[in-house]
């Protein structure tokens, strides 16, 4: 049976997050019902990531076995279709030989986190970024999360019902990034490791948020990490603001494909 890499974008307010639910809509639910109105014989899909409720993707990886071989610009096309009205959209497929696993070949993920510092309330962005009216230093939050750089007991930064059997991670790069915008000041969280905990990216970011508000000191971040202890975290920050942005491979699947035609070293369509 042909295997197919199915790269994924998703709003995730109206889900219950990526993985099936019984009673909950939820992402994957979304892609394997379009699935299978392409291919009765699918019975699921592996996703790189499984994203919490309201928790949205622009690099979301999952992988699919089908009955019948089919050129992948054209199952990305049937799967957009069948996915409407979801805010789901297939952004690239190609097919991959059967080792590849979406999950478990994955060397890295990249989050990012948008927040947004103004007064006014949101309009266009209301449900994608996290907003908070008072001002926030970049410069502070940065130096609270290069303490969290490196591989560390993360229990701290970890939910209670996080099923990881161990609370060691390597965090790779988690980096705040200041945009001046016309009347508000955006700060995207660029956090990078191999694989995270249950609300790990979240609970960084409510962390920091309270270091760039003042009401912790960089060093503040260092102790809690120390601590190993929830209760030593700072708040958990709403999911809306949190993005899987990218999953990467020990080879792209994706390389030299654009919206799931082939391309040549020219840029052009083959």
């Amino acid at each position: 049976m042909p295997r197919y890499a199915l790269k994924i974008e998703y709003n995730g307010a109206p889900f219950s997050g990526w993985q099936r639910q019984k009673e909950h809509p939820s992402v994957q639910q979304a892609v394997e019902e379009a699935l299978q109105k392409l291919d009765r014989s699918v019975t699921g899909i592996a996703a790189a990531g499984r994203t919490d409720t309201g928790v949205h993707a622009t690099g979301q990886v999952a992988h699919v076995d089908m009955a019948a071989t089919w050129e992948p610009f054209r199952l990305a096309e049937a799967l957009i279709y069948h996915l409407k009205p979801n805010p789901v959209a297939i952004v690239n497929a190609a097919e991959v030989d059967e080792e590849f696993h979406a999950r478990f070949s994955a060397i890295e993920r990249r989050y990012l986190f948008r927040l947004i510092s103004r007064r006014a309330p949101m309009t266009f962005d209301k449900g994608t970024v996290w907003h908070v009216r008072h001002e926030l230093d970049a410069d502070a939050m940065q130096e609270g999360a290069n303490f969290l750089l490196g591989r560390h007991d993360f229990t701290t930064f970890r939910s209670t019902i996080c099923q990881a059997p161990s609370p060691l991670r390597t965090l790779d790069e988690l980096r705040v990034e200041r945009i001046e915008l016309q009347d508000a000041t955006e700060f995207r969280f660029h956090v990078r490791a191999r694989a995270f905990l249950h609300n790990q990216v979240r609970s960084f970011v409510g962390t920091l948020e309270r270091v760039g508000a003042g009401s912790w000191q960089p060093e503040d971040v260092a102790a809690a990490l120390e601590a190993k202890d929830r209760a030593a975290c700072g708040p958990v920050c709403p999911p809306h603001g949190l993005y899987l942005a990218e999953v990467k491979y020990p080879q792209d699947p994706f390389k030299g494909m654009r919206g799931g035609e082939p391309i040549d070293h020219e840029g052009t369509e083959a």
